[in-house]
């Protein structure tokens, strides 16, 4: 409670300083902090939320508790006049039923168990409870690791659970919630590889594609299991990242070259047609807008719509496009056993080997396999574009962009020490993977990236500027950030 109460005190001195006298009166005059101070204050905000999120809970728990069935109409929410303690929760905090429910999860998940005997137990999930004590994780967090962990738990041993327990909560610092899912996701097929099988059937019958019309307009409502989506979503990411690359090398093409920025321009992307380089009439959109106002959207939409069209009036091949492929990563043992999990680029939901198996049966899908010797990864000066084995062996350490965990096809392979400017090499231990918006954050905001070791294997860290993290602190990028990374892994 202490910590709790310092938290609060430091963020009302925060406040304090941020608040100013005017003739209309006293306001919250964030428009006038310093860079440092707004962020000093958000940051304040957050450590004080979590610190409440960590007693709501607890408290959410006891008012559940208190409101068992077995207290029949003495029960506290009833006495209050509420049929649950949910209801109760969720209608005098102003919050949703689902986020009530939570809070009472998380509570009777962390708060010490009351034994037969009067005397207090550990909590069922004790690393999850003092983290949540300690301010270092929130209530949403708490209860997207909690919940996987009790939907393995009868299948996995408990010191593995209390592994995967230390494991997710050191990797959830700095993650959004939605980054932090997807570690959670591969973390459940990494505990639980025999529970992927029936979830993939499971999926699998409940695909599905409808369209209707609604207000004139044709609507598209389809959802697919990972092993269908991965060509469809790949195709057409194919033809919008390579839109966005032609728009490019057209704005640049009077400009600087492109070795001054140190990255491979992705000039070697093809066309729709599976030409390579830049179409002229690309500036347009198929229906003849310009590209430029157009959102990611309604080029997926136009993405779409070029595939469709391609496909009815090709008469020479069954492929509408020619290059873009669905990266199917596995290990050898896995392949061999035949048991463990593979990845698909650019999805988060793993998949079991069978199924990989199956893929790699289909055309445009290249099942990675890790231990292959066939290609020249390393090229020094002799090239100063990454070649495909190098992109594909970056994309299998890197896991996508390093900086925000982009799917590999979205991204350019970024030479660490420059191609022109610091005679850097085209080898992996000098390329990162990062998408443009990660690339010109590292250029113009003074961060540094820096590999440690050799190969796939090796470890990819950012460090912050001195404005950020006066001691700057490096920080784990790519794979060991957005992938579930058990520590004996490591």
């Amino acid at each position: 409670m202490n910590d709790l109460l310092d938290d609060i005190g430091e963020t009302l001195a925060h406040l304090g300083r941020s608040w100013r006298r005017t003739p209309a009166g006293d306001r919250l005059a964030v428009d006038d902090l310093a860079d440092a101070e707004l962020v000093a204050l958000n940051e304040s905000l957050g450590a004080a939320r979590r610190r409440f999120d960590a007693v709501h809970s607890r408290i959410a728990s006891e008012i559940a508790r208190r409101s068992r069935p077995e207290h029949g109409a003495e029960g506290l929410a009833k006495k209050n006049g509420y049929r649950t303690p949910v209801t109760l929760i969720a209608a005098t905090t102003g919050t949703t039923v689902g986020e009530a429910a939570k809070l009472v999860s998380v509570g009777e998940a962390t708060a010490p168990r009351r034994m037969f005997s009067g005397e207090d137990a550990p909590a069922r999930h004790p690393f999850v409870a003092a983290a949540l004590a300690a301010g270092e994780i929130g209530m949403p967090a708490s209860s997207a690791i909690i919940t996987m962990l009790d939907r393995i738990a009868m299948r996995v041993d408990r010191p593995t659970l209390d592994d995967a327990e230390r494991t997710l909560i050191a990797q959830a610092h700095g993650l959004a919630l939605d980054q932090l899912a997807k570690v959670i996701t591969r973390a459940e097929a990494y505990l639980d590889p025999d529970g992927l099988q029936p979830h993939e059937s499971e999926m699998r019958q409940m695909r599905s594609l409808r369209f209707f019309e609604r207000d004139g307009m044709l609507c598209i409502d389809g959802k697919f299991d990972p092993v269908s989506g991965a060509p469809i979503r790949t195709a057409i990411e194919a033809v919008v990242t390579a839109e966005f690359r032609n728009e490019a090398d057209q704005r640049g093409a009077g400009g600087a070259s492109a070795d001054t920025d140190g990255v491979d321009s992705g000039a070697d992307a093809a066309n729709l047609d599976g030409t390579a380089g830049p179409v002229s009439d690309r500036a347009r959109g198929p229906l003849g807008d310009d590209s430029r106002a157009r959102t990611v959207a309604q080029r997926q939409a136009d993405a779409l719509l070029q595939l469709a069209e391609h496909l009815l009036g090709c008469d020479s091949t069954d492929k509408p496009i020619d290059g873009p492929t669905v990266i199917v990563r596995m290990t050898l043992a896995d392949l061999e056993s035949g048991t463990g999990v593979a990845t698909i680029d650019g999805v988060a939901q793993p998949i079991s080997v069978s199924a990989a198996r199956r893929m790699a049966a289909s055309g445009g899908v290249i099942p990675e396999v890790l231990g292959g010797e066939s290609e020249i990864l390393d090229w020094g000066r002799r090239k100063r574009l990454f070649t495909r084995a190098q992109k594909l062996a970056l994309a299998e350490r890197d896991g996508g962009c390093v900086g925000c965990g982009l799917a590999p096809g979205m991204c350019k392979v970024h030479h660490l020490r420059w191609w022109a400017r610091d005679l850097g090499p085209t080898d992996l231990d000098n390329g990162v993977l990062l998408c443009e918006s990660c690339h010109h954050r590292v250029h113009d905001n003074g961060w540094e990236i820096r590999v440690e070791g050799t190969g796939v294997a090796a470890r990819v860290w950012f460090i912050p500027p001195a404005h950020i993290d006066p001691r700057r602190t490096p920080r784990p990028g790519g794979n060991r950030r957005f992938s579930y990374a058990p520590a004996h892994a490591a």
